[in-house]
């Protein structure tokens, strides 16, 4: 879609439906209050909520009015600083905001703002809010540590894969629940994969000769009941459903909600320039192609995030190994 210079590219929907409901609309830029920035969003992420909010399967949302935004994770550089200075013009950063991420700028309170490690690479950064304060939040909550045996499924998807990096930088032993297919990458990260499917509770337990101490089901499959078979304690177990419900709570734009994701956005950021963790990027698409982003995503056999940039370098697309492999078997 040609823009005119002044002009946002914004995508939004006018009701509940699947991604033919998503529209690419311009408007002039928007003008920032005295506690908000204006952004020019280089890079931002989706995720599997976004699909479900917009379906309208997430009652929390139902009351919410229309056209509504998309998306929630970004990653810029300040066009219009705050009047008080703190986010000046040309200034990096990465967010977060309740809707309306997908977008070529974006105005932003300052409370919901940190700024860009330089060595966080800006599809990373667009990428790493929900996804990763969602893991942040989890291990905190369970307060995984040195002591534990912690087994996490889907360990190579978006939020496994940061809770599976950080557990193990906590000093946790870590298992990864996946396919075949991932067994090299998780291996690559120091984790333990052990194969999805029957007799998985076997498997874990030769791994674990110890006992388990938590399991975080991301996948959503009788989770409840493998925690139970291996004597995981209830207080330290997490389902999709949890899951969630922690991302519900991120996406919140009450003062004390958004003070809670930027202060962990912060630890976040700091963790991702310390190399505490290594965010895969397994698709990286134009703003323009975001039906097919989410049809990827929607794939469910992505590692890591996918992420959508507004100055790709070039819109040609590549085969993905992935699919390759998937056409053969």
């Amino acid at each position: 879609m040609a823009r005119k210079s002044g002009e946002a590219m914004y995508v939004e929907y006018d009701g509940n439906g699947d991604v033919d409901v998503l529209e690419k609309r311009t408007r002039p830029l928007p003008v920032p209050g005295p506690d908000e920035v204006l952004v020019e969003v280089v890079a931002t992420g989706i995720n599997h909520i976004d699909g479900f909010i917009r379906s309208g399967r997430e009652e929390a949302w139902a009351d919410e009015p229309f056209p509504r935004g998309s998306g929630s994770d970004f990653a810029g550089i300040v066009v219009t600083g705050d009047a008080a200075g703190r986010f000046r013009k040309g200034t990096d950063v990465i967010g977060h905001v309740r809707s309306g991420a997908h977008t070529t700028h974006l105005v932003v309170p300052v409370a919901a703002l940190v700024p860009k490690p330089p060595h966080v690479a800006w599809e990373v950064a667009g990428g790493l809010y929900l996804a990763g304060v969602t893991a942040l939040d989890t291990l905190d909550d369970l307060r995984i540590g040195p002591d534990d045996t912690v087994v996490i499924s889907a360990a190579a998807g978006g939020v496994g894969s940061i809770e599976a990096q950080l557990a193990k930088h906590r000093g946790a032993r870590v298992i990864g629940t996946c396919g075949d297919r991932n067994f090299d990458y998780l291996r690559q990260l120091g984790i333990t994969p052990v194969r999805y499917g029957e007799a998985i509770e076997e498997r874990i337990r030769e791994k674990a000769p110890g006992g388990v101490t938590a399991l975080i089901d991301n996948f959503g499959q009788d989770g409840r009941a493998l925690a139970e078979s291996l004597g995981v304690p209830a207080s330290r177990y997490r389902s999709s459903a949890d899951r969630r419900e922690t991302e519900l709570r991120l996406l919140q734009d009450d003062p004390e909600s958004v003070a809670h994701g930027t202060a962990q956005l912060a630890r976040l950021a700091q963790l991702a320039d310390e190399r505490a963790f290594t965010l895969l990027i397994s698709g990286f698409y134009p703003l323009d192609e975001i039906r097919y982003a989410y049809d990827d995503l929607q794939n469910l056999h992505s590692r890591g995030k996918i992420v959508l940039g507004t100055h790709p370098v070039t819109t040609y697309r590549t085969l993905k190994a992935r699919d390759v492999q998937e056409a053969r078997g």
